[in-house]
């Protein structure tokens, strides 16, 4: 019997179980076997299912899940029953023969189903990475609307039970092939992000990649320089990172990941004495080449001393963030078409080094995130196709370039390729996208 067969199974039992607890009359004359009903009910309240995943947070899932399904099905018989007693179908005992344990029942399957359900919402709403802020609000708003709440229950349940599904398939995958270490390649791994962001403790910039690739053998660094400053500031803090990194390890070189402007800080880097030979690949990901056209024109168009008062803001901000020197208009004007045209020019790609790129679009506004759905229709005007932000034309750089999406409408945003929100994107894992990316290192000897 396969595992889908087993909850289905289980779930029909179960939720059997807590119907037949929250109906007492249906039995009330075998007292001892309610009680015994009773009793199962409270296990079913420890132990909703059997059929658990590998990790605490998932098994918590699970169990949350499955406590929402069996109130699911018990509700529905609930229901149904008191349809039947209302309109006289039943053969028992109906509404109008004795209302008053009719009232008792309801009484009493309110409370039993509320306990079920409160602890299944529980266990999923701090347990769940993916049922998001939107649907937690939802799920409030509509809880205590008959019928509809209903409706964004079963909606939860198939989004958490594809989020244990998926997860669990992933942990099966990565053990299965965690002695063959793919991705331990012959130099470290240096993550270099983007604008605007820094390489905190607790909140990784790259979501949940760096663990997917530790889990099969990467030995991940990270960039660690200021969110916004000019790509020459950061240029030369990344050349210290990778000096540091090479003394510390040992290693003679670096293979690095950069996203978004990290791509051109880290050309940057390259072009600085004594720092290409330290440097086997460098991988961009939705970096903007090409620079922003958007951004030229919203440039032109805001008056300075408006633009003036923002980076004082965003930079008073930065600097309580970490960065010791932050430059917002330095880091924003360094995103522009005109700036990357020079910058091109002046910092070609240096000989001895793998340069290889990765781009996404998203297929419409809706696909992205706050605020990637606003950015998205200003950079398809200036610049076509885009991934909330960049556009299409300004991904490609050095020998081998590779174009992302998925099919439907949603397609995979910029902030999608860092895994910003943790967000499992139908038919895309980015995880196991950069497991083979760099997995793919690891054959060509780097």
């Amino acid at each position: 019997m396969n595992n889908k067969f087993i909850n289905t199974l289980n779930c029909l039992v179960y939720s059997l179980i807590v119907f037949m607890a929250s109906n007492f009359f249906v039995i009330k004359n075998v007292t001892s076997l309610y009680w015994i009903f009773l009793l199962l009910y409270i296990v079913v309240n420890i132990f909703p299912t059997f059929a658990l995943p590998r990790t605490r947070r998932l098994k918590t899932c699970a169990r949350g899940n499955a406590l929402l399904m069996e109130f699911l099905g018990s509700t529905v018989l609930s229901v149904l029953l008191f349809i039947l007693g209302f309109t006289r179908l039943l053969t028992v005992e109906n509404i109008f023969e004795n209302p008053r344990l009719w009232i008792i029942n309801t009484l009493l399957a309110i409370v039993l189903e509320a306990i079920v359900f409160w602890n299944g919402m529980l266990r999923i709403f701090f347990s769940s990475e993916q049922l998001g802020i939107k649907t937690r609000v939802i799920a409030v708003v509509c809880g205590m609307i008959p019928v509809v709440h209903l409706f964004v229950l079963g909606k939860m349940i198939r989004l958490v039970s594809d989020e244990i599904t998926l997860e669990n398939q992933k942990l099966l995958t990565d053990e299965k092939r965690r002695a063959q270490r793919i991705c331990a390649t012959k130099y470290p791994i240096l993550m270099v992000h983007g604008v605007f962001f820094r390489d905190f403790r607790y909140f990784n910039y790259w979501g949940r990649i760096p663990k997917a690739l530790e889990a099969n053998g990467a030995k991940v660094f990270y960039g660690e320089h200021q969110s916004a400053a000019a790509v020459e500031t950061s240029g030369h803090e990344i050349a210290a990172r990778i000096l540091a990194i090479v003394r510390e390890t040992g290693c003679d070189k670096v293979n690095i990941i950069a996203h978004s402007k990290g791509g051109l800080d880290c050309r940057c880097a390259l072009s600085l004495p004594g720092i290409a030979e330290h440097v086997a690949t460098l991988t961009t990901v939705n970096t903007p080449h090409r620079g922003c056209e958007f951004a030229d024109y919203l440039l032109t168009k805001i008056p300075q001393a408006e633009q003036d008062a923002v980076a004082k803001t965003y930079n008073a901000a930065l600097r309580k963030l970490g960065d010791p020197n932050p430059d917002f208009l330095a880091a924003v004007n360094n995103l522009t078409a005109t700036f990357c045209q020079d910058f091109n020019k002046k910092y070609p790609d240096v000989p001895g080094v793998l340069y290889q790129s990765v781009g996404s679009k998203l297929n419409k506004a809706g696909g992205g995130r706050f605020p990637l759905n606003f950015t998205y229709h200003l950079a398809k005007y200036f610049d076509g196709a885009n991934d909330g932000l960049v556009g299409e034309k300004s991904f490609p750089w050095g020998e081998t370039f590779q174009m992302l999406t998925v099919n439907g409408t949603r397609g995979i945003s910029h902030g999608d390729m860092i895994d910003l929100n943790r967000e499992n994107i139908p038919e895309f894992d980015i995880r196991e996208f950069y497991v083979q990316l760099v997995a793919k290192l690891k054959q060509g000897g780097y």
